[in-house]
């Protein structure tokens, strides 16, 4: 007898028996499977005899990760248990997010991007690399999922905020589409995480006989651009209904990639626009402890990279929302990158800058350019350790009665500094969030438990939206949407305690509200491949695969 799986396409898949069922990660149940199960499909004596529940295989698996020894140990853990048995996975990381999304993701994740190839154990997701240019359809067809709805995509050449990583980059979409599953519920047998191998600059990897890389340097300029659009265009006609979120490419090539595909294809970047959203949504909640408006806020941003002017293109428009002109906006937000204050007489600056070059003195560093602006906020997305030192953040609680400090860099080796020292550097008076995760910490009597802007609570749920109404582009009115949600969700309790966003814990709920945020402005804006139904929110819900175990029989 042939069994058949209903799948969220409407589709009838047929079931694979004996122990090629058990290597299956999507249909795998483990020691989950029934007596009658085990019976039907030819699993008889190649289980343990006693059938566990679903609760009771994640207390296992709890109980095996809380052994380990270090965080790296642990993610190989769970990547593992991914390879194995997706659902018991993603129940697993659903159940702990908090506990877990510093394992699956950052910062633990780059260190694994550093040791791919030393890792590596099986396969995840396709390589496409320099040497299969003019075939790229051909690899994409040989995913053995076709309905794939959401890609990440890098070339691994900015991989957080350790540089070019070559091929072990892959970490970084693996990881990306695990939350995408665990915080929005999107079906992982709809996902593809792609490495784009052009070569690394990297010396170590060239060197290392263990690199599962190309053994070149980097493919530059227009043979680039071209590799990247076949690719695209390979998308386009396998997996047309593909979502294709670039990820972590450099400043040389993240803009230009992002400004020539945004209306062409259904794309974001969300180095660019998801961090953009997540710390507009700061500033939004943040307003609510200053108690000023977003348009009264100057803001001065350490970085002026992809992430740097993204986050400042979209304040800008929040801005003018507000009621401010463009001008007053782009004034209010100000740039130091390596050279100092991003100041118009300045020579030579890279295009993505000029439009945040004002006309104003030069200023060499950080702290004399926060002395002559006195910003109420400053942003990091410099990935430069430290930089936040005691006289920037002593000089911002001068100026401020409630300094906005947002240390964003990723790793946690790379934040601008930690919860405790802007905490304690500022009398307890800063509103701070980190882009990795800081344990809670008390200062002067009392408990802070700070935010972290972790592009999780965005880029999930946008895609979710997306999904759900099949909208053909991401705008920029999409990121804004989701931010003011995700403002909108911080609760009273959270601002008490220092924390300028919702708990981890709520991270479904979270990515449900900002997918019907996103695909009502598809639906307004004419961008949705559906009909508008009578009940959003019940059309992004039910998009939403829930970590459970189907019955076989």
């Amino acid at each position: 007898m042939t069994h058949h799986l209903p799948n969220p396409a409407g589709l009838q898949q047929a079931l694979p028996s004996g122990a090629a069922l058990l290597h299956d990660p999507l249909l795998n149940k483990g020691t989950a499977f029934t007596l009658a199960e085990r019976h039907a499909l030819g699993l008889e004596g190649l289980l343990p005899p006693h059938v566990h529940t679903l609760e009771e295989q994640v207390a296992r698996v709890m109980d095996n990760y809380r052994n380990k020894q270090t965080d790296l140990e642990r993610y190989i853990h769970l990547v593992s248990l991914q390879d194995r048995n997706e659902t018991l996975f993603y129940r697993v990381v659903v159940d702990h997010i908090e506990e877990l999304m510093p394992i699956i993701y950052t910062p633990t994740v780059g260190q694994a991007c550093q040791q791919w190839g030393h890792l590596f154990r099986r396969p995840r997701g396709l390589y496409v690399s320099w040497r299969d240019r003019g075939r790229i359809a051909a690899l994409l067809r040989n995913w053995p999922h076709g309905d794939v709805r959401v890609i990440v995509v890098t070339d691994g050449e900015r991989i957080l905020g350790l540089g070019d990583q070559g091929v072990g980059g892959m970490g970084i979409p693996v990881g990306k589409l695990s939350l995408y599953t665990a915080c929005a519920g999107i079906d992982p047998a709809r996902t593809l995480p792609v490495m784009l191998d052009v070569g690394t600059e990297n010396e170590g990897y060239l060197r290392d006989p263990l690199y599962m890389g190309l053994r070149q340097k980097r493919v530059r300029g227009p043979d680039f651009d071209a590799f990247v659009g076949e690719f695209i265009e390979a998308v386009r006609e396998v997996m047309p209904r593909a979502l294709i979120q670039f990820e972590d490419f450099a400043n040389l090539n993240a803009f230009r990639l992002l400004e020539q595909w945004r209306e062409k294809v259904c794309t974001f970047n969300d180095d660019i626009q998801g961090t953009a959203a997540v710390t507009l949504a700061g500033l939004y909640s943040a307003q609510r402890l200053t108690g000023k408006k977003l348009r009264e806020q100057t803001i001065l941003f350490l970085g002026a990279g992809e992430a740097g002017v993204g986050i400042g293109e979209l304040i800008v428009s929040a801005m003018i929302e507000e009621g401010a002109t463009p001008e007053e906006a782009r004034r209010r937000c100000w740039f130091v990158d390596s050279q100092g204050l991003v100041v118009r007489s300045r020579k030579g600056m890279a295009a993505h800058k000029l439009r945040f070059a004002h006309d104003a003195a030069p200023a060499p560093d950080l702290l004399s350019a926060l002395e002559a602006l006195a910003p109420t906020a400053i942003v990091g997305v410099s990935t430069v350790a430290r930089a936040f030192n005691r006289p920037v953040i002593e000089a911002m609680a001068r100026v401020n009665d409630r300094p906005i400090v947002f240390a964003l860099s990723n790793p946690t080796s790379k934040s601008e500094c930690t919860a405790e020292e802007a905490y304690g550097w500022s009398g307890g008076r800063a509103v701070f969030a980190s882009g990795s995760p800081f344990p809670p910490c008390a200062v002067g009597g009392k408990t802070f438990v700070p935010g972290q802007g972790n592009n999780s609570y965005i880029f999930p749920g946008v895609g979710l939206g997306v999904v759900a109404c099949q909208a053909r582009h991401v705008t920029d009115r999409m990121f804004a949407a989701a931010a003011r949600t995700l403002a909108e969700l911080v609760e009273p309790s959270d601002l008490a305690m220092g924390r300028i966003y919702p708990s981890l814990t709520r991270i479904r709920e979270v990515s449900a509200r900002i997918g019907v945020a996103v695909a009502e402005v598809a639906f307004r804006d004419g961008l949705a491949g559906i009909e508008r139904p009578a009940d959003v929110p019940a059309l992004v819900r039910g998009a939403m695969w829930t970590p459970e175990y189907p019955v076989y029989v």
